[in-house]
């Protein structure tokens, strides 16, 4: 690129950035509005509302501070290896972790009770990207380093820091083929963003291939944060009851299902019933929430775990629709199918490490693009289905046979063994950028 393109390229980022802020200024008015009316659709909490403009509910802690932004519950478990490092490294080092969802904080504080240094951890609902908000919360942390977790992109964050030379990085930057191009009208500004991140890790080499091409000016670690974390946790007592609970039936599981994939899955679930009475389908949706939207699509009752309702053996499905409790039920070893990833939905897959870790077989319907590295690694170890005749054959030729899931399973484990040096090289990267 000439010398004279750069300069138009920062003038339109400029522009766009301008533009970006003063929209965002505009819209204040409507985000508070929209943040009440959050609340009482249970995806705010009320007393915390300050935080997302900004203001902090806990004092700074003195010292080094390194603050890491993680969207929600996927990105708030990947980063936790990551805190582990940087507490165990640098005792007077404290981290500053901001979620989006009240489900992120929820895991995050569960996550955190046996993590040795927890009380250097502090946690607050990210600011949303308006310049006065992001501003006020930057300017009362102090943070050394700010770290965002896979495509946590905000231009006014951002800016603020690159402002008061705070260095930013992207932790496991992901960008697929509809984001990029979902940028191509705001180009520039998106060049800006990436070209002022002082640290960028990458997801994949496709992903870092697409982080260059919209502007980052190098990768410097290509790998995934979800391949640092072991299997998900659980509480083996509540392994134990729910071991009871089922008194020894054959299960499947369809794990972090999505609108517009549920009715397929509860047709799977009635095939299977036809061959084998005796089978349990566990329908675990992504967003809790939706548990009775999931009950509705079926013609006779189904009991929801929410409600304190366990399956009878008259019962063909079970909806757990719980927070923070997959790992308990990919504690069962049983076969899972991958939500978000059959045609009727809008698709992307889910992580299939999480499962793999666990010792569960594989299934996934065609749409993985967000997780196509991961799929990639693990091969035929995945069963691809894309109809209910499709889940049930896999299901019913892996339950018909005593060792075939425990066999299934065990081949996927060994393609996703976690590897702890991934965490280890961000932590000191994160430290290294926040003493610079």
């Amino acid at each position: 690129m000439t010398r004279s393109a750069r300069l138009r390229q920062r003038a339109c980022g400029a522009i766009l950035g301008a533009g970006w802020r003063g929209l965002a200024t505009l819209l204040a008015p409507a985000l508070r509005l929209n943040l009440q009316l959050r609340v009482r659709r249970g995806k705010e909490i009320a007393a915390c509302l300050p935080q997302r403009r900004g203001f902090a509910q806990c004092p700074r802690p003195s010292g080094p501070l390194v603050w890491l932004h993680a969207a929600s519950v996927g990105e708030t478990v990947a980063v936790v290896p990551v805190v582990a490092q940087i507490l165990r490294t640098r005792p007077s080092q404290h981290v500053l972790i901001t979620t989006g969802t009240i489900s992120g904080a929820e895991i995050l504080h569960a996550r955190l009770r046996d993590l040795p240094g927890h009380e250097r951890v502090h946690h607050q609902f990210a600011p949303l990207d308006v310049p006065r908000w992001v501003a006020r919360f930057v300017d009362f942390w102090r943070p050394d380093v700010a770290a965002l977790v896979e495509s946590e992109l905000w231009p006014n964050l951002i800016a603020a820091c690159v402002t008061r030379r705070i260095p930013v990085a992207l932790l496991s930057g992901r960008m697929s083929d509809r984001s990029l191009a979902g940028w191509r009208r705001a180009a520039c500004l998106l060049h800006r963003m990436l070209s002022s991140l002082a640290w960028v890790m990458a997801r994949s080499t496709e992903d870092a291939r697409r982080l260059l091409q919209g502007g980052a000016n190098r990768i410097d670690l290509i790998a995934d944060l979800k391949d640092a974390t072991g299997p998900l946790p659980y509480d083996a007592a509540a392994l134990d009851e729910l071991r009871r609970t089922l008194a020894g039936r054959p299960v499947w599981i369809a794990a972090s299902t999505h609108p517009g994939e549920e009715a397929e899955i509860l047709h799977a679930a009635s095939l299977i019933r036809q061959a084998m009475p005796d089978v349990l389908t566990i329908i675990i949706p992504r967003h809790p929430q939706r548990g009775a939207e999931v009950a509705a699509l079926s013609d006779i009752p189904i009991p929801r775990r929410s409600l304190g309702q366990a399956p009878t053996p008259r019962d063909t499905v079970w909806i757990c629709d719980t927070l923070g409790e997959t790992g308990l039920f990919y504690a069962l070893s049983a076969p899972v199918l991958l939500g978000n990833s059959l045609p009727g939905c809008a698709g992307g897959g889910h992580n299939p490490v999480e499962p793999a870790r666990a010792g569960c077989a594989l299934a996934s319907g065609p749409k993985t693009d967000n997780f196509r590295q991961a799929y990639a690694r693990l091969g035929d170890s995945v069963r691809h289905v894309t109809t209910a005749q499709d889940i049930a054959a896999w299901v019913l030729s892996l339950l018909r046979q005593e060792d075939a899931p425990e066999a299934a399973g065990a081949a996927a484990r060994r393609h996703v063994l976690p590897d702890p040096d991934i965490a280890r090289q961000v932590a000191q990267a994160l430290i290294a950028l926040g003493r610079a």
